[in-house]
């Protein structure tokens, strides 16, 4: 059997391709350029949240001629917050694009898919280490909410008296103090009658109570006004007009707590829901600058 020198070239070319390594030595990951682009863009979040806590502090103000509607404040809060994820995702990943190395032998689709993973890489890095600060600044507020929480679930677990008695703050000492309100002062009386701190204790846990249930018994009240009257000298018409007013008061009370506290649940949900759809975006707009700038790297 004869072999030509051309075969023999043949032969050595196949031999030398089977030789060579099937993967680059070389990461698709330029973690250089990565890094350059999670610190600018940590810089830039933290540029704009400053000038964004500035803006917000003008808006609010001690006087309440002068406050803003807290809708209205929370919304640009919002709006902040996305401007602020959506600019500092673009400098960072436009930044990786533009710092990391020329792929060569490589094509122009995986090109483009290193530089956006590049980018992805460089809004999860920040975000990261950005949450992590925040986290840090933040460790006393987050320590004081843990222990009331822990508070409020010990104070659960106790049962519907200790329940009850978390509710006393709605009553106030003022407006128990007007149901024993007599038309002149009242003359201190000797012997067996309970004193005018364990009457309004009394009346204290009475309210408190009801306030908890959700409305006061009618027992409650006659009683109420009862004591009220033989305390005070009034009718207990008049009497039972008192404690009508001042369970409508407290009630009245009770409720706009009670809206506050569902209007700043709801304000919260749409908060984490916008930072949310605004990280989501923030990290299509890293891929996207990302790989414009390796895009104006590799042609420039």
């Amino acid at each position: 059997m004869t072999v030509t020198a051309a075969g023999l070239d043949l032969n050595s070319r196949v031999s030398e391709v089977d030789r060579l390594p099937n993967e680059s030595p070389i990461s698709g990951v330029s973690w250089p350029a990565v890094l350059a682009g999670v610190a600018v863009a940590l810089s830039v979040s933290m540029l704009l949240l400053a000038l964004a806590s500035g803006l917000g502090f003008s808006m609010v103000s001690p006087w309440y001629s002068a406050s803003s509607n807290a809708t209205a404040f929370t919304l640009v809060a919002a709006i902040g917050l996305v401007v602020v994820q959506w600019v500092s995702s673009m400098f960072g990943g436009y930044i990786t694009g533009r710092l990391r190395t020329k792929w060569t032998g490589v094509h122009t689709h995986e090109v483009f898919f290193r530089d956006t993973a590049n980018g992805f890489l460089t809004w999860a890095l920040a975000t990261i280490v950005g949450m992590a600060l925040l986290a840090s600044a933040a460790s006393s507020i987050v320590s004081g909410g843990t222990h009331a929480m822990a508070t409020i679930a010990s104070g659960a677990a106790q049962g519907a008296g200790a329940a009850a008695q978390g509710v006393g703050s709605l009553v106030s000492r003022y407006d128990v103090d007007s149901l024993f309100r007599a038309d002149k002062p009242a003359v201190p009386t000797a012997g067996g009658a309970p004193d005018a701190n364990e009457v309004s204790g009394e009346a204290t846990r009475i309210l408190t109570t009801g306030l908890t249930a959700g409305e006061v018994p009618a027992a409650d009240k006659t009683y109420l006004a009862q004591l009220i009257a033989s305390r005070t000298g009034i009718s207990e018409a008049d009497a039972q007009k008192r404690v009508d007013a001042v369970i409508a008061r407290e009630q009245e009370a009770k409720t706009k707590m009670l809206a506050a506290a569902d209007d700043a649940r709801k304000t919260a949900a749409k908060v984490s829901i916008y930072t949310a759809l605004s990280m989501l975006i923030g990290a299509f707009i890293a891929c996207a600058a990302a790989a414009y700038g390796g895009n104006i790297r590799d042609e420039h």
